[in-house]
C-alpha cells in the first residue's frame, strides 16, 4: 500500500548501546520488529472489513524484517489494489458488477436477479457517494504503538544484559 503508517523510534539508550555492539542491538531490536510486525498483522486483520469470502483480510501479511543503512524495519502489506480504496474510502465511481454481485449474494443472500438488482443499486449509490474508508491499518497502527514500544523497549533490556554478560 503507498499509505504507510510508520513507527518511529529512537533513544539515547539505543545509540549508547548501538556503539557498544552493534550486531547484538540489531539482533534483539529484529526479534522486537518480527514479533511487532505479527501483531500489527493480527490487528489489521481484525479491523478489515470482508463480505465472507476473507480475500482482503487473507491477502494481509507480515514483511520480512529488513536491517540496514542503521535501521531495523519491518510492517505488514497486501499485494491486493483495492485495499487502498478499502482503507481510504473512494470518490463517487463506477463500481464494475460482478463483483458487486457477488458481494450481496455472500453478505445478503440475494441470488439471481434479485442479486443484480440490489448490485445495481448499490453500483449506484457508490457512483453518487463513493465509499466510506475503514482505517484499518491506520487504526490497527494506533493500537499497537505503545505495545510495540514496549517491545523495543524490552529488546534493548535482553541487548544490555547480553553486552554486560560478554564483558
Amino acid at each position: 500500500m503507498t499509505d504507510d503508517v510508520k513507527i518511529t523510534w529512537e533513544t539515547g539508550r539505543l545509540t549508547k548501546l548501538m556503539e557498544q555492539a552493534p550486531d547484538i542491538v540489531v539482533e534483539e531490536l529484529a526479534a522486537a520488529v518480527t514479533e511487532g510486525s505479527m501483531l500489527l498483522e493480527r490487528e489489521a486483520k481484525e479491523r478489515t472489513p470482508t463480505s465472507g469470502a476473507g480475500t482482503l483480510r487473507d491477502s494481509i501479511g507480515a514483511l520480512p524484517v529488513e536491517i540496514g543503512g542503521g535501521r531495523v524495519t519491518g510492517g505488514i502489506a497486501t499485494s491486493l489494489a483495492y485495499a487502498l480504496p478499502i482503507e481510504l474510502g473512494s470518490k463517487p465511481h463506477w463500481a464494475p458488477i460482478e463483483p458487486l454481485i457477488d458481494w450481496v449474494h455472500r453478505k445478503l443472500g440475494k441470488v439471481d436477479a434479485e442479486a443484480r438488482s440490489v448490485a445495481r443499486m448499490v453500483q449506484l449509490k457508490i457512483a453518487k457517494k463513493g465509499t466510506k474508508g475503514h482505517f484499518m491499518f491506520r487504526d490497527a497502527g494506533e493500537a499497537v504503538t505503545p505495545q510495540f514500544y514496549r517491545m523495543l523497549e524490552a529488546a534493548l533490556d535482553r541487548a544490555q544484559v547480553r553486552i554486560e554478560g560478554a564483558r
